[in-house]
């Protein structure tokens, strides 16, 4: 009997996917990270204009991806229900578990704690502690739909909202406080500040992005578009919020005005 036929990889070519599921920006490199459709991760130099580095993460679509730079870690969040961290130093898989029964949409990793909160189709989200071996330490129920996102609350950071516009706090696994939001199902939700004020935004399938007053948990400005609202957030330093939708539009608005 003939042995098998051994072939050496000299070199991979990649066709990377042109659609973005997330991107995040590194604190202090010139980095952005890229999760793709097609399963890769990607760390781009925005000085350069070149790729610095690139995990294959899954041959599932990577819908979240976020840097840990206190680790030196990037977190992915994949439709195969896993959870991978790697180190971008070394390009080494440091953890891998499944995290979730469907879908992963988003990870949101805490200011302080080393703590990192998934969301998913399965309508739950869980917090899971890197000291702990990656264990979960709490699962927070009662959201009704697809958990799109969940931010953190900078101002209180052991809270977090979640897409559904559900506040809890990290070490209850009650909400703290919920309200109905939009007539469609939530995409996004971003907190920001105006001055000494806290607010909210979110995007939603129904073509709308609301802000919301964060101490009334009132309505203070529907922002329209043509189609779904996919992501809205304030700049870090301008007075501007910014709204992208299906309507292949990306607005421009005053934080003041919201003209």
């Amino acid at each position: 009997m003939a042995a098998p036929l051994k072939l050496q990889i000299e070199k991979v070519f990649l066709q990377t996917s042109e659609r973005v599921k997330s991107v995040d920006l590194h604190p202090t490199e010139p980095w952005i990270l890229a999760s793709l459709y097609s399963g890769t991760v990607c760390i781009w130099n925005y000085h350069s204009q070149t790729i610095d580095k690139s995990f294959k993460v899954s041959d599932s679509p990577v819908r979240t991806a976020k840097f840990i730079p206190i680790r030196n870690w990037v977190v992915c969040g994949s439709d195969d229900k896993f959870i991978r961290v790697y180190d971008y130093n070394t390009s080494e898989k440091v953890k891998e578990f499944r995290a979730h029964e469907d879908f992963i949409r988003c990870l949101a990793v805490h200011p302080t704690s080393p703590f990192v909160l998934s969301t998913s189709d399965d309508m739950l989200v869980k917090l899971w502690d890197w000291e702990k071996d990656w264990g979960c330490t709490r699962i927070f129920e009662g959201h009704s739909h697809y958990v799109m996102y969940a931010a953190f609350n900078p101002i209180d950071i052991d809270t977090f909202v979640s897409a559904s516009l559900a506040m809890f706090g990290i070490y209850s696994s009650a909400a703290k406080f919920s309200w109905e939001a939009h007539s469609k199902g939530i995409n996004c939700v971003n907190y920001y500040m105006v001055g000494d004020k806290l607010y909210l935004i979110t995007g939603s399938d129904d073509y709308t992005a609301k802000v919301w007053d964060d101490e009334s948990k009132s309505c203070v400005k529907i922002l329209g578009h043509m189609h779904n609202v996919t992501a809205a957030c304030k700049h870090p330093e301008l007075p501007i919020v910014i709204t992208v939708s299906e309507d292949e539009t990306v607005l421009i608005w005053n934080a003041s005005t919201y003209k």
